[in-house]
């Protein structure tokens, strides 16, 4: 039985990595900080809450983390834990580098440690393109130019962690994703905001929404999708950074308008309000991946599309808030 110990196990892509794991016959590992209340409902949606083995740890936090690695001996290590959410980055610069930065040292110096010869998994972002000139698609040769204090604490994460490969002869892959959502996905996320006011208004519970900017365009998948993706490039015997994506873009306005034609509304723009508080002081206007290296070496393509992740989404926001 393959060991994995993933960090970042309560959010959207550690509970769908989790259900794939222990669907494949893994023993799952899940790295959680103390909270007063424990955050587990992407879990318990998916109905393996009790299938994982919890250790207690911070990215912030070194002995703790070297304890996690310690308990768990893992075969593979996925880091997903992280400061998320782009906007906050702005509002916590610091806090977000000390956690997305430096801690993907102290996750990698626990691995290096006390289980030298696990696989490890970076998860790196497409917001580290930032808007790269002259380059519509971006690949794992585009030149990175992030745009935001997340993107450049993940650009420093996805740069020490192929150091580390190279310094130390480890096993590091970093997957470069593109915006990936879900019904999982935290409501503070556009995609969610959307989902999530369309079934407001379709139940009656609100009359409205507000967003940012309409026209940022996004390459959007599905996460459950995505974290296949993550699985086989950590099954190749050689490590190697892969680009994750669809290939395709469409702008919040796109996604405004496949979330209402969900519920049969087609003017849409009357019952959302641009509000300029949701605007980024550093806009990024269009991220479109190219995944070809992904295709032909790992055989792997998106099977969610752009209409069926709209739908899949607003029609569970409306089965959620039903209830």
């Amino acid at each position: 039985m393959k060991k994995a110990l993933i960090t970042g196990i309560t959010g959207q892509d550690g509970a769908y990595l989790a259900k794939l794991l222990l669907d494949k016959g893994y023993k799952v590992y899940g790295l959680v900080r103390r909270l007063s209340t424990p955050n587990f409902w992407r879990l318990e949606e998916l109905g393996i809450q009790n299938q994982i083995e919890y250790i207690d740890g911070d990215l912030m936090d070194q002995e703790s983390l070297n304890n996690a690695v310690k308990i768990a001996q893992p075969d593979e290590v996925y880091n997903l834990a992280a400061q998320s959410f782009v906007a906050t980055s702005w509002k916590q610069p610091v806090l977000t580098a000390e956690v997305d930065a430096v801690g993907v040292i102290r996750v990698l110096n626990a691995v290096k440690n006390y289980a030298p010869k696990a696989k490890f998994y970076q998860a790196s972002s497409s917001e580290m393109y930032g808007n790269s000139n002259g380059h519509a698609i971006k690949d794992e040769d585009t030149p990175l130019h992030p745009t935001s204090p997340y993107a450049i604490s993940k650009l420093f994460a996805h740069w020490i962690a192929v150091n580390y490969k190279d310094s130390y002869g480890m096993f590091v892959c970093c997957g470069i994703l593109f915006n990936h959502e879900s019904p999982l996905r935290g409501i503070e996320f556009v995609t969610r905001k959307i989902s999530d006011g369309v079934a407001r208004i379709k139940l009656g519970l609100a009359e409205n929404f507000c967003l940012g900017n309409l026209d940022a365009k996004r390459d959007w998948g599905f996460a459950g999708d995505y974290v296949e993706a993550i699985w086989l490039m950590m099954q190749k015997e050689k490590a190697d950074n892969y680009v994750i994506s669809t290939g395709e873009t469409h702008s919040v306005r796109d996604f405004c308008k496949e979330a209402f034609g969900v519920i049969g509304i087609e003017d849409w723009e009357n019952y959302v309000i641009a509000d300029e508080r949701y605007m980024r002081p550093s806009e990024l206007n269009v991220l479109q991946g190219g995944s070809t290296k992904a295709k032909e070496v790992l055989g792997w393509e998106a099977k969610v599309d752009f209409e069926g992740l709209v739908k899949m989404m607003v029609e569970a926001d409306i089965k959620r808030l039903s209830k």
